[in-house]
Formats: C-alpha cells, structure tokens, sequence
C-alpha cells in the first residue's frame, strides 16, 4: 500500500528527479507542494511538470504577502546580514515554505514529508528543524542522503534515462534560488572561490557598467520600521518590493560575490542579486541613524549579527528568535519616516532622511555655541570618564620611581 508523502517541490533539477525516485524506491503517493515566495515561474507549469513526472496531487499556495511580512520584514527591521554580506535570501525562504509544507501535510493526511536539500548545505537544517518544531510526529525523507547519486551531472543523467526535461544541462551546471528577495548562483565555476562571477551569471541586474549614466533618486517611507512607501506613493508589501527591485536592477545595484561559512563547516561560495533589499537596508539604516538613540542602537547591532545567525542557520523556530523580535519591536516604535537614495552604477548616496521621531538636534549639532549646551561642563565630564585611566597612569608611575603609596 502506498504511502502519501508531500514533497517541497519547485521543478528544478532535484525535485524533478525526486518524484519518480520516491515512486520507485517507497512506492510513495507524492503531493508536491508548490509555495509561491515570487520566484516568478509559471505556476501551471510547475504543476504540469510535476504531473508529468508522477505527482498524485500538486498544492499551490501564494506566500509572498506572508513571506514578506512575518519573516522579511523582521530580518530586515533587526539589520540582519550574514557575515557582512548576505541579506538571507534563501534562509528566510525556507521557514515560511516549510511551515506551510506541514500545514500541507496535516491537512492531506500524510505522515511524510520530503525535501530535494543536500547533505551538505544548510537548507536540510533550515526545513527539517522546522518540521520538527511544528510537527515532530511526522517522517522526513532526504533522497540525497539515501542515493547514490552525488553530482548534479548524476542528476541529470538519472533524468535523461528516466525522460523528464529539465533546464539544467552540463553547459548550465549552476544551482539558482530565486524568490522576491533575491536571486542566489552556485556551482559550475563559482566552486572555485578564485573565478570571477561570468556576467552571464548574473540574470537580475544589469551590468553596473551597463546602468543608466544619470543618477536615479528613490525615496522610501516607512511606518514602525516596515517600508510602506516609494516616492511617496502608499503599497502594498508585495508592490512596493517589486517595484524597488526594478528601480535597483535597473541600475547595477544589488550584487554579491560571498565566500561563506555554512552551518554544517563547509565554506561555499555563492554570488547573489539582493537589488530591492539592499535599497531598504540601506534606508532603514539611515532611518535608525536618525531615530534610535545611541546605547540602543549600539546594543541593536549585537543583536543584528545573533538574529543573522538564527535565519542562516535555520534556528527561525527558536524561543530565543522570538524573544529577539520582542526587543527589535520596541526599538521599531518610533522609526517612522522616510530615506532618500542616490542610485548610480552599483552605488548607493544618501540624499536625505527625515522623521518626527528625529533626535538630531540643529540647535545641538551645529558647530555655532548656543544655550542648549554649556561647554564648561565638558570638562568635569572627561575627568570623570578619565578617572581609571587617570589612576592607572599614576600607579605606574610611582611604581617607575620605586614608590608604594
């Protein structure tokens, strides 16, 4: 008797092949489960394909707006970038994927779930603690824990004998994860950490020397830290987002060539198109520059590099991410206005950034003496701050002259 077991599927190279694996090597009745994150495919496509290679029954599911919302959005208000680079495209992907994977699940009354993630890379972690924090009852299969396949040429040859079309083809070996956030590229030359990214690689952005050779200003608002506007104009998260990545693409910005650490020990190298988000890091930073005072800004940032860690290592259902996003919050209360940016050939300029929550002070930050701050009191200030150091300097100079007290 066969068994159901829903499968995250996205009609790529390895979920491809997973279908008719799983068919043969559990006699498993597959539901592919297909979450629309804004990866841009044709999802009737998706679902014929999956079809077509043994699906008993395809889900699909729009998940951009929740997507964006509950997992983006926090990332983005905690300043959150893996190793001074990633903004976490794929590792935010995952967590609303595999939540709704097991909704899936519980709802089909399969007892299994699967996924097409290696045994070497960080999204196996990223899904199946997931699946355990939300549904530990329920059984996991990871075909390329259990094949013998170990190539993506393996994949591809198990594909031409079993005739399902795939996109990937020794000449196009590269591995890509797209969704609304971003466009990640791996494998093929890129394993070699000193190849450079072939511009033919890359296949959101344009080229920096390629972009428009007029500077483009954008001005991006928001409400309580959650971007809510460009140029002025209220949208919707899903909009507002598409939009930002246009206007970014358009002008080179957004590229990274990453050398980094994966949670299993493994360094990887990836190059990855973030155009949209870098825009908002950027503006939310300026924004928080103006708004957050200075020990809580200070502190945030510690926080920043945590919350990285938590969304790349797949640790998104932890009490301690949400005990962070309780902290983040708070600081978020205020942080309502808006940035302006420059855009030109891959730069990002900071125009301006305005907010009725500004702490900046004219009548304390200019360079013209005035009554709002007395200079005098300087003075007892520094010699209060120097007091240890100035007592540290005095013990060793006695110590230098011979003498004890």
């Amino acid at each position: 008797m066969s068994e159901k077991v829903v499968l995250a599927y996205s009609g790529g190279l390895d979920t491809s092949i997973i279908i008719p694996w799983l068919k043969e090597n559990y006699n498993a009745e597959v539901i592919a489960y297909v979450a629309d994150v804004g990866q841009g495919d044709d999802m009737q496509e998706v679902a014929q394909k999956a079809y077509a290679t043994g699906a008993a029954k395809v889900v699909i599911e729009d998940l951009r707006q929740e997507f964006l919302v509950e997992y983006v959005w926090p990332a983005l208000q905690a300043g959150a970038v893996y190793e001074q680079k990633y903004l976490l495209g794929t590792s935010l992907a995952r967590p609303v994927i595999a939540k709704h994977q097991v909704l899936c699940a519980l709802r089909e009354g399969a007892p299994t779930l699967a996924h097409g993630c290696t045994g070497k890379g960080n999204d196996q972690v990223r899904f199946e603690h997931a699946f355990q924090a939300l549904a530990p009852e329920l059984k996991v299969i990871a075909p390329w824990r259990e094949w013998d396949l170990v190539s993506r040429e393996d994949c591809i040859d198990y594909a031409d004998r079993h005739n399902i079309p795939i996109v990937a083809s020794r000449a196009k070996i590269h591995s890509h994860d797209r969704n609304l956030w971003h466009v990640s590229h791996e494998g093929g030359e890129l394993e070699d950490p000193n190849n450079g990214c072939l511009e033919s690689t890359w296949q959101w952005t344009v080229s920096p020397q390629d972009a428009p050779d007029k500077n483009e200003e954008v001005e991006i608002g928001f409400e309580h830290g959650a971007p809510v506007s460009v140029n002025g104009k209220a949208m919707d998260p899903v909009s507002l987002l598409t939009l930002l990545n246009e206007i970014a693409a358009r002008n080179g910005v957004g590229r990274v060539d990453l050398v980094e650490n994966r949670f299993v020990g493994i360094k990887s190298r990836g190059c990855y198109e973030t155009p949209g988000g870098t825009l908002l890091m950027a503006a939310h930073g300026e924004l928080e520059a103006l708004c957050l005072e200075r020990e809580v800004l200070h502190f945030k940032q510690a926080i920043a590099l945590k919350y990285a860690e938590l969304v790349y290592y797949g640790l998104w259902f932890t009490p301690l991410r949400s005990a962070l996003d309780g902290f983040i919050s708070e600081t978020q209360k205020n942080l309502t206005g808006s940035a302006t940016l420059s855009l030109y050939k891959g730069n990002i300029g900071h125009v301006g950034r305005k907010s009725e929550y500004s702490l900046y002070r004219d009548d304390l930050a200019s360079f013209t003496m005035g009554e709002s701050y007395d200079q005098k009191d300087a003075a007892g200030f520094i010699r209060i701050l120097a007091l240890p150091a100035r007592s540290q300097a005095i013990l060793a100079h006695r110590k230098a002259k011979g003498v004890s007290k």
